[in-house]
């Protein structure tokens, strides 16, 4: 697990508590950055999965 797996994996975590918020206080701008910074690790998360891949290649 490289830096771009655990920092994807922590913005989606951050995203999910910011949605969450967003959705009891009724501020829909709130769940709007959640949801925005859940994908953002999400895609920064299969990036590190990919880099992971190429590394395990290259070592073989």
């Amino acid at each position: 697990m490289n830096k771009d797996r655990i920092e994807g994996s922590f913005k989606q975590a951050k995203g999910k508590v910011k949605e969450a918020a967003g959705e009891l206080t009724g501020d829909a701008k709130l769940q709007g950055e959640g949801k925005a910074d859940q994908v953002e690790g999400k895609v920064q998360n299969a990036v590190g999965g990919a880099k992971d891949k190429i590394k395990e290649a290259l070592d073989r």
